[in-house]
């Protein structure tokens, strides 16, 4: 069985295989994709590029029911979820294509002694490696290639396994889109074959989104070869409720902050620290949401919860709750597995330091801390080797303001879920993973800042 293969999580049933690339068809792509990154972006211009990723914007609003039936079927997202993404996506396109020619225009300097000018030109590093997990099949390619694209840049895309049809709906998108031959190549390629790819000199960075194991392999090999690098890891975001007028709002925001995708994003909130006044409210009502929030058929529109993505991501869960109970954990709600699907679970009683405190639960399970201040709140936040993102709620400003500036994190939400845009930068720090996406600076990762001084 080849690993690239769509197997629907809801059944099991193994839809359709896609063969690996052979290693005569990869060196082809890598010298199709170079032999383009030296001749397009001089024979093409900001704006002529700008408009084919605006085409592609405009394919994924065209394709959405058919892009998003798809994913349903590869890794189980609920259908109004996947045609949310779907439509994120096409905004991000439309983002770069807005902003392409700002984004890309020469920055001044000014002189501090000497005459004539200087500024900075922003050109294309070349060839890059985008390899990419499946959780946001769409999400997670456009907010790298959008930017990377309208930049000049060329790319080899590596999707996750279980996503390759999804991958090549992508391609034929930018295929369509009038893209020269080249410039976006998907490869099915395997973790043997990724090294050499990374390693080839033609490559000049890569960007990875995935497990902090695969973040930590590639970056070793890009380091030796002297590659640049994006990563962006896992999280266990802290939501930390230290003040709330209407409690059961608060509740509301922990429930849409955990569970969108079956908990199966990377900055969902999973561990929610809450202040002993509070806790026994936000507790009673984000049980009341998670208990209410059922399983089921994700090609319903009904359904708030699919399954997990595969059997390997529901049997890691499992095996994440049970070591918890076993360390003392108390489960509040939840904690069944029906195949793929897993109940929406609150943990409670995990102490500190523990181990589960410091694992990323990639599903719907919420872990419930108790304290007995804001210091205690940021401490227990920040004690996780992730740092991704987080949610503070509290009705005081100046609180706002002092505990965002000692959370150790690459994105703080105050008050709001689900807030993510296209002009907004994500990305971590820590163990999550480095540089930025999305944005001004999204388009800033892989571009040769070049100063130019005349007289």
């Amino acid at each position: 069985m080849s690993t690239y293969a769509v197997v629907n999580p809801a059944t099991g049933e193994t839809v359709k295989e896609y063969p690996e690339i052979s290693d005569a068809d990869l060196r082809a792509a890598i010298e199709r994709a170079d032999a383009t990154a030296k001749s397009w972006p001089a024979a093409s211009t900001v704006a002529e590029r700008a408009a084919l990723i605006r085409k592609v914007g405009e394919l994924h609003a065209e394709r959405r029911q058919d892009l998003a039936a798809i994913i349903v079927r590869e890794m189980g997202k609920p259908i109004e979820q996947a045609l949310m993404e779907v439509d994120f996506a096409a905004e991000i396109y439309a983002f770069y294509a807005d902003n392409a020619e700002s984004l890309l225009a020469d920055e001044p300097l000014e002189l501090l002694a000497g005459d004539g000018t200087a500024v900075v030109r922003r050109s294309p590093y070349g060839l890059l490696l985008g390899i990419m997990p499946w959780n946001f099949p769409y999400y997670q390619v456009a907010r790298f290639a959008g930017p990377n694209l309208v930049i000049g840049n060329t790319i080899l895309l590596k999707h996750a396994p279980q996503c390759p049809e999804s991958a090549a709906a992508m391609q034929q998108i930018f295929d369509d889109a009038g893209f020269p031959e080249g410039a976006y190549e998907n490869i099915y390629a395997t973790n043997e074959q990724i090294e050499w790819v990374i390693a080839d000199p033609r490559v000049h960075g890569v960007s990875v989104t995935g497990s902090e194991r695969a973040g930590s392999a590639v970056a070793a090999i890009a380091g030796r070869n002297l590659k640049k690098v994006v990563l962006e890891l896992g999280g266990s975001d802290p939501f930390i409720v230290l003040g709330a007028e209407d409690i059961g709002a608060v509740a509301e925001k922990a429930f849409e902050a955990r569970i969108e995708n079956a908990g199966q994003s990377c900055n969902a909130a999973k561990r929610f620290i809450v202040t002993a006044d509070l806790y026994d409210d936000f507790l009673a009502g984000f049980r009341e949401r998670m208990a209410a929030a059922k399983t089921g058929d994700p090609t319903s529109d009904d359904t708030a919860v699919g399954p997990l993505s595969s059997a390997t991501a529901a049997d890691r869960l499992e095996d994440q709750v049970k070591r918890a109970v076993a360390n003392g954990a108390e489960v509040l709600l939840g904690g069944n597995r029906d195949g793929n699907f897993f109940e929406p679970t609150i943990l409670t009683g995990i102490k500190p330091g523990d181990e589960a405190s410091q694992e990323e639960f990639f599903g719907p399970v919420a872990q419930v801390y108790k304290v007995d201040s804001e210091e205690e709140a940021i401490a227990l936040a920040n004690q996780t080797p992730f740092g991704l993102g987080s949610y503070l709620m509290t009705d005081d400003e100046e609180q706002a303001k002092r505990v965002s500036d000692r959370i150790e994190a690459g994105m703080v939400y105050v008050n709001v879920v689900g807030a993510d845009g296209v002009e907004l930068p994500f990305g971590g720090f820590k163990r999550s993973g480095f540089g930025r996406e999305l944005g001004r600076y999204g388009a800033d990762e892989f571009v040769n800042k070049k100063l130019i001084r005349s007289a």
